[in-house]
């Protein structure tokens, strides 16, 4: 790479990671106490889905006044099995009224909801670490083109769930972009799979794969605690 790449990519680099730094941070601040709060419910007897819900809700409201990154749903989603009353359970808040999602209204049944499977739940409960998940269409909350940022939550041990935040896809878009349009190189953000989630490429849109394009023979450079790449180039 030239010289002018190499600098425009470093520079493209931190600006994701400090981009995305914050709203982890922020998480992780507050999955160890709520985590202590769930242990001391449990030893007070079963944990409900009502009783999860008081705890998130402060939490939830929290991350979405978050000033760092334009926040669109926030809350925590259990282990499956891990409450009293229900298989599976999302608490969770969005919007800009801050509602509490009742998924009830969307499913027949809410118990039968598995998200056990889907990338922001299970990679983060695998792995023990932070994970960024997306772009992707989040049929269970936003309908919208989304990315999930989840942090998971363990008591004695065991993983109780993530907690985690949304990020509509749009609203990224309209921060990143001018940050790194200033950068002087077409600078493409992608997705561990290659998936496009910014960039100031106009030929190049969310959700894109740059697999067969005239960016998959370009280098794809890691941003440091987040499963996202930089390729700069590709003009």
């Amino acid at each position: 790479m030239k010289t002018g790449t190499d600098m425009a990519t470093r520079n493209a680099v931190t600006i994701v990671e400090e981009y995305f730094a914050a709203p982890i941070r922020s998480l992780r601040d507050w999955v160890s106490p709520f985590a202590e709060q769930v242990a001391e419910a449990r030893r007070a007897g079963p944990l409900t889905s009502a009783g999860l819900d008081a705890l998130v809700e402060p939490h939830a409201l929290t991350m979405l006044g978050l000033g760092a990154v334009p926040v669109y749903g926030a809350g925590f989603i259990a282990a499956i099995d891990l409450l009293a009353d229900a298989h599976s359970h999302l608490a969770w808040w969005q919007g800009e009224d801050r509602r509490q999602l009742v998924l009830a209204a969307q499913s027949v049944n809410k118990e039968n909801i598995d998200y056990s499977a889907l990338e922001w739940f299970r990679v983060p409960m695998a792995t023990g670490e932070p994970h960024v998940a997306g772009p992707y269409v989040d049929y269970l909350c936003s309908d919208d083109y989304t990315m999930t940022i989840a942090v998971p939550a363990a008591v004695d041990g065991e993983r109780i769930g993530v907690a985690g935040l949304d990020l509509l896809v749009a609203s990224v878009e309209r921060e990143l972009t001018p940050r790194l349009a200033g950068l002087g190189s077409e600078v493409t953000l992608t997705n561990s799979v290659g998936r496009v989630v910014v960039s100031t490429d106009p030929r190049c849109a969310p959700g894109d794969s740059v697999r067969g394009s005239r960016l998959a023979d370009l280098p794809r450079v890691a941003c440091a605690g987040v499963t996202l790449d930089v390729i700069v180039g590709g003009v």
